[in-house]
């Protein structure tokens, strides 16, 4: 029996799974799955398979349920509850054993397992084998912003909470039968209880980092510091600005223009313009940003909190939390407010929607 793996989605999820072994050190042996179903891990794969950090690495070939077209039928929407919830059985189950012949390791060989965004198809993999297992955030307080299980599954959630309770039906974030606990950062902050919430801070994972662990992240995260410290460096004002994969690609860009044209003066200097990518982010910022320098989205963002020299006067973000920003004297999160202007807000007011 092997002791831990982790199904990761996301560079933060590998953040976050990487500040976990760390604070395990316990001479155990962890295994890392990549999905590449939402996201390009690119030469992070082979850092990660050279990296002390995990003793294997394997990537995932995680399939949507829209991969399958035997399932469109059960995505349609009858007009009837009974029927509904009938059809969602039958999704949840037929979808899991689809999602099978993806799957790159033996869950049941493992003590231990945590998954990143258990509302993906791993999530209805694990259901349908009912294979226990830990869930973890998607990102930092995420469920705050946005409760993707109520919002999901607004309309008789109640009723859905316990079928999901019984196994019937996968839901994900601590809902799942399966699901021994959620981990979030801090649970004080959410608006609606689960009993399988268990509370872990950030922030006392990274306070806890030696200078040894801060190198091993860096060095499994980014291709070239050097470079990244010299683009990151300036004697000027400096605004960083983190990218999302907001609207379309047209409005995205004017996102970006009003920020920048709004919070790129700082005490009344013109400050250079960064701008961090996320890695679902398509937008080519060199082309309408050519004056920005731009950082890219192959790490996350919390890596700048370990290379020394980097410090911005500002970081603007629309939905991205920044929370766990240390380099940076001021932190502006805009949020739905801010959105508004751009796209019809019940879009990006989920949260008011399940309320």
């Amino acid at each position: 029996m092997k002791d831990r793996i982790y199904v990761c989605h996301t560079f933060y999820h590998v953040y976050v799974a990487c500040l976990k072994e760390f604070k395990f050190n316990d001479g155990k042996e962890a295994t890392l799955v990549l999905s590449k179903m939402s996201n390009n891990f690119g030469k992070m794969v082979e850092r990660a398979q050279k990296s002390t950090i995990f003793s294997e690495v394997f990537e995932y070939d995680e399939k949507k349920d829209t991969f399958f077209p035997e399932l469109t039928s059960l995505r349609t929407d009858s007009g009837n509850i009974v029927i509904n919830m009938i059809k969602r059985i039958i999704f949840c189950r037929k979808f899991g054993k689809l999602q099978e012949e993806y799957i790159p390791v033996d869950f049941t060989g493992y003590k231990d397992i945590y998954v990143f965004c258990d509302s993906d198809p791993v999530g209805y993999y694990l259901n349908y084998k009912k294979i226990k297992y830990h869930a973890l955030e998607d990102g930092l307080d995420c469920i705050r912003y946005y409760d993707t299980a109520r919002y999901d599954n607004r309309g008789h959630f109640k009723i859905k909470e316990w079928m999901a309770s019984k196994g019937l039906i996968h839901i994900q974030n601590g809902y799942d039968k399966y699901c021994i606990d959620m981990e979030v950062n801090n649970i004080s902050v959410l608006d609606y209880p689960c009993k399988k919430y268990v509370e872990l801070p950030r922030k006392q994972l990274t306070e806890r980092l030696t200078p040894d662990e801060k190198e091993k992240l860096l060095a499994l995260f980014v291709d070239d510091v050097n470079e990244l410290k010299k683009k990151g460096s300036s004697d000027k004002k400096a605004l960083l600005v983190l990218s999302e994969p907001l609207c379309d690609l047209d409005t995205r860009v004017q996102i970006f223009e009003d920020i920048i044209n709004t919070y790129s003066t700082i005490d009344g200097e013109d400050a250079v313009v960064f701008i961090k990518q996320h890695p679902r982010d398509l937008l080519d910022y060199t082309k309408f940003f050519p004056d920005a320098v731009l950082l890219d989205g192959s790490f996350p963002m919390e890596m700048l909190n370990f290379i020394e020299g980097i410090r911005f006067n500002r970081v603007v973000s629309v939905y991205t939390v920044t929370d766990s920003i240390q380099f940076a004297d001021e932190k502006i999160y805009l949020g739905d407010d801010f959105m508004d202007k751009y796209e019809e807000p019940s879009v990006h007011r989920q949260n008011e929607a399940i309320k």
